[in-house]
């Protein structure tokens, strides 16, 4: 899901240790949409972040839950992720984005920036911790003029969040709004999730 050696990166280490991983998550999520289960909070904010048509990546996509629904929602998704599993079940269930296999630390995509990039689902908490700043620095390196990138993870998971600050900071990333969940509530100090939305120092 994520990106790193196999000895560092948690998304990776879960495979080799049980090789059936994937396909679990992925029937997991299956599941649950067709229980109504409401899957798309993230989305529906970076949603309402951009006017329709926008080109979105969805870093460490997943089986596409994200990049699917603002597909459908009418935006130009790319989803990236190191699971190769994970981008065919995307595919086969939301076929109208582009998704590829690939290191989010080596990531190095053709074309104008992206209007938003979305980092959800602990993603940076999965990464080999060496791999996060230059992550950040990607990032970076692929928004548009005027992009902004959303990025959550909960607290306990081995980043903290003084870290990321400082990371992003390295990486040329500033906060514009920080909130403590996807549905915009505040965040405050001893919150045990982050949603930061970071923009490009000019």
């Amino acid at each position: 899901m994520s990106n790193g050696t196999e000895q560092d990166n948690l998304w990776l280490r879960m495979i080799a240790e049980n090789p059936g991983h994937s396909k679990w998550y992925i029937q997991r999520f299956r599941d649950m949409a067709a229980r109504g289960d409401d899957l798309a909070g993230e989305a529906r904010m970076i949603d309402a972040m951009v006017p329709r048509g926008s080109r979105i990546l969805d870093a460490g996509c997943g089986a596409g839950r994200v990049g699917g629904f603002l597909s459908a929602a009418g935006h130009r998704v790319t989803g990236v992720d190191l699971d190769p599993e994970l981008i065919a079940a995307a595919g086969a269930d939301h076929p109208g984005a582009t998704w590829l296999v690939g290191d989010l630390a080596e990531l190095k995509l053709e074309g104008p920036g992206f209007d938003v990039i979305v980092c959800a689902g602990n993603v940076m908490t999965f990464l080999a911790p060496a791999t996060r700043l230059e992550v950040l620095h990607r990032f970076a390196a692929h928004l548009a003029d005027g992009g902004r990138a959303a990025i959550g993870f909960g607290a306990g998971r081995g980043y903290e969040f003084h870290d990321f600050f400082e990371d992003a900071a390295a990486a040329g990333l500033r906060p514009e709004v920080l909130f403590s969940t996807w549905d915009l509530r505040s965040f405050r100090p001893g919150a045990d999730f982050l949603v930061a939305l970071l923009a490009r120092d000019q």
